[in-house]
């Protein structure tokens, strides 16, 4: 096998790889985890209310 016929079966398996990914990534079933996952940055980070919430109780007691 030369070296032209092993480069051009990367180049085919390679882009074959690439089309299925872009059918499974964009596939209906996958709906439900893309929705979640878009929903992520919008939703409140549970360690930062903690901190916020422990900070205002730090300077709660601290006032007379």
């Amino acid at each position: 096998m030369t070296q032209g016929a092993f480069s051009g079966l990367i180049t085919v398996f390679l882009f074959v790889s690439f089309i299925v990914g872009v059918f499974w990534a964009f596939s209906s079933k996958r709906k439900a985890e893309f929705d979640f996952a878009s929903q992520l940055p919008l939703q409140d980070d549970p360690e930062a209310e903690f901190v916020a919430q422990r900070e205002k109780t730090k300077s709660s007691e601290n006032t007379p």
